[in-house]
């Protein structure tokens, strides 16, 4: 039997439990609770609590904190909370409920070991079937580390899912599906030359948290976009979540990251929590003050407005709820040294308290005032579920969007669509429409073309159609605007000559996106063509469906070099990541337009040709010994021959032509010769980028690249 522990009043701040060598101060936030306990367990899957600690108002509520100091507890102690309160739901929006069990919002670590989803939305105890926190000793060697300062426009941001990443047999690594297992992988993220890791989420969320039918399928929430415990990492990632390793093993991979020279920026869900709608689990907010967490409908309070298509809306511009998020970021810059957030549905963070679009939302003004984020990379998904879209108005200066508008220009070029050409290339060039009239930077665009959510780079090639039958919902889920090409046949095929197109095109993302102004991003696993079947929406598939398999990276070991040499053309070339627009002005350096723009002709761009798949341009080189770029672009299905510009003492070298077969397809500087005329037949369906270089090359022979 545990000893019971002394007790003292404790202090409010700071939230959440703080161990020291003398004990644990407990602090939880709660305006309208009128009875707290706490509870503490001797661990996460124990049946009862060792004690129970009741609180009194008179000495255990300072304001609206409810605090407490056990003297003596030891980190590694297991703790949840119980409030009791007023119930109105209609009329006030109070759902206090004193015999769940509640996690603390502040908590460093949970387990889900003993969860139980269906108990938490009945009434009733739920001793047994709840989640847990753990005291957590903060103490850890972190070897002279701190948040890495990679300029955006040097970035290259790989979008990947901790999981999923390793949990494939094909992976080899000792700790599948962990944070240990990505840190075994980075060797191959450094070959890739990718610069920063998005993951996506890694704050406690939980897999429980889908529809009904989809768990009698055996599925389980698989991104993450479920979050619970916002200070946590998830325990799914972890190799030893029951003895609340959390903190240390998350840090381990952020320290081994940055060893390697790559940033880690964390895809963070505020706009909704696991708490769904009305009917859903109590966890730790709606039994806490969902009054003042949740947007609520302004006559019937039981209802919770949903501008996220997920049951709820966190109410982020209330005062305290902006509060805990701003806390909440700084919490992971200042002690987890994360390097940037990308925002889900960024746009209903946008939303006063009764719903309404608000011009200069508080929450985020503050996130991007805050002094500890100065220097953090902050990506807004500039929309909600609501209809509210606001890719180049997202309020603030220094947010970057997720720019929806090039990925669906970049797809409908790239399949064939005619008419195209002037917003194409508005949207290689920074997309000045949507940011230079407000002084912001083509840095605020991240430009990219698939990512988690919707169908894989192969997969755009592959099928016209989703096919999410799998997911449970009579394929209705997922989106059906997709804009994809399936080159002739739907789905798997044996034809080369399709399946040597669907390469190509997948070479011409690659190219267009490295070649963009702006800030790339690419999806874990395109570079080696992996493939979800058509299904775009495999939220709920932790199988073989998402995992990366290892063994296509052999298989396309082709199409994976070709994505190395495309990110080291893109960043031996700084003319391709300015931190300015493009003007059309004298590059003093080189005493050339810093950007012309031709057709088939030279300096005859085919803009008002509503027919014209082909465009080319020549952009200078910024830095004394960079050299130009020719590039072309030729969506036609015919084969075009194009007349190259002229520079005096310069000759042209080919470094890309995607219509080439490997290695040819992209050549790095040292192997490349010069062409030696002034045409070049680019194929059909091609991207083809030239270098130029000065006379020494003139005396090279040529060789026949076929």
């Amino acid at each position: 039997m545990r000893q019971e522990y002394k007790v003292k009043h404790g202090k409010p701040y700071p939230s959440g439990s703080k161990f020291n060598s003398m004990g644990v101060n407990f602090s939880i936030f709660s305006r309208y609770a009128e009875w707290v306990e706490l509870l503490l367990f001797a661990s996460a899957d124990c049946d009862e609590p060792f004690q129970i600690i009741p609180l009194q108002k008179e000495i255990n509520r300072t304001f609206f904190s409810w605090h407490v100091y056990v003297s003596k507890l030891p980190a590694g102690t297991w703790y949840t909370w119980r409030m009791d309160g007023p119930w109105h739901a209609r009329e006030s929006g109070f759902r206090f409920e004193k015999e769940k069990h509640l996690l603390d919002p502040w908590a460093r670590a949970v387990s889900h070991k003993r969860w139980n989803r269906k108990a938490a939305c009945k009434p009733g105890d739920n001793t047994r079937t709840s989640m847990r926190c753990v005291v957590v000793d903060d103490k850890y060697n972190w070897e002279g580390d701190t948040p890495l300062s990679i300029r955006s426009e040097k970035a290259i941001i790989y979008e990947l899912h901790v999981g999923g990443f390793t949990k494939h047999p094909s992976s080899k690594v000792v700790n599948p599906g962990t944070f240990a297992g990505l840190i075994e992988k980075i060797p191959y993220l450094q070959q890739l030359g990718i610069t920063h890791v998005e993951l996506l989420p890694v704050m406690a969320f939980d897999e429980q948290d889908v529809p009904h039918k989809t768990i009698d399928l055996g599925l389980k929430n698989y991104w993450g976009y479920s979050t619970h415990s916002f200070f946590s990492p998830h325990p799914g990632y972890c190799k030893t979540p029951e003895q609340g390793t959390h903190v240390e093993e998350f840090r381990d991979l952020v320290k081994a990251l940055h060893k390697a020279g790559i940033g880690v920026i964390m895809d963070v869900v505020f706009n909704h929590t696991a708490e769904a709608g009305p009917n859903g689990p109590v966890i730790n907010f709606r039994g806490i003050g969902g009054k003042t967490f949740y947007h609520l409908d302004k006559y019937d309070k039981s209802i919770m407005r949903d501008y996220t298509g997920c049951g709820n809306t966190v109410n982020a511009n209330h005062p305290l709820v902006a509060r805990f998020i701003i806390s909440c970021l700084e919490y992971w810059v200042r002690e987890m040294h994360v390097d940037g957030f990308r925002f889900d549905l960024a746009s209903a963070m946008a939303r006063g308290e009764h719903g309404e679009v608000l011009q200069d939302p508080p929450v985020l003004w503050g996130i991007e005032l805050s002094e500890p984020l100065i220097k953090t990379k902050l990506i807004a998904e500039a929309w909600d579920a609501a209809g509210l879209y606001q890719v180049g108005s997202f309020p603030g200066y220094r947010w970057a969007e997720w720019n929806g508008r090039y990925r669906d220009v970049i797809r409908r070029f790239v399949r064939g669509d005619k008419g195209l050409l002037a917003e194409f290339a508005t949207r290689i060039t920074g997309s000045s429409d949507l940011y230079e009239y407000q002084g912001r930077l083509p840095i605020n665009s991240i430009n990219f073309v698939t990512c988690h959510d919707g169908f894989t780079l192969y997969d755009l090639f592959s099928y016209n159609e989703k096919h999410n039958e799998a997911n449970g919902e009579d394929n209705r889920d997922g989106c059906s605007n997709n804009l994809s090409y399936n080159c002739g046949i739907e789905g798997d095929t044996e034809i080369s000559v399709i399946l040597e197109l669907r390469r190509k095109q997948a070479k011409n993302v690659f190219s267009i996106l490295l070649l963009s102004q702006g800030v790339p991003m690419l999806l874990a696993g395109d570079e080696v063509l992996h493939t979800q079947h058509g299904n775009n929406n495999g939220y709920c598939q932790d199988n073989e469906l998402s995992w990366i398999d290892w063994n296509m990276a052999d298989q396309n070991a082709d199409i994976l070099r070709f994505v190395q040499q495309m990110i080291a053309l893109r960043k031996r070339h700084p003319s391709l990541m300015r931190r300015r627009f493009l003007t059309g002005g004298i590059v003093a350096e080189k005493n050339r337009e810093d950007i012309t723009w031709h057709g088939i002709e030279l300096n005859k761009p085919l803009w008002h040709d509503p027919e014209a798949r082909i465009l080319a341009f020549t952009l200078s080189g910024i830095e004394h010994n960079e050299a130009d770029l020719h590039i072309i672009m030729n969506m036609s299905d015919e084969p075009a021959t194009i007349e190259l510009p002229v520079i005096k003492g310069k000759r042209w070298c080919l470094a890309l032509d995607t219509s080439l077969r490997s290695p040819n397809d992209i050549i790095p500087p040292e192997k490349q010769r010069p062409l030696g005329k002034k045409l070049y037949t680019v194929n059909g369906k091609t991207v083809v980028a030239l270098e130029n270089t000065g006379f020494l090359n003139f005396f090279i022979p040529r060789i026949d690249l076929g």
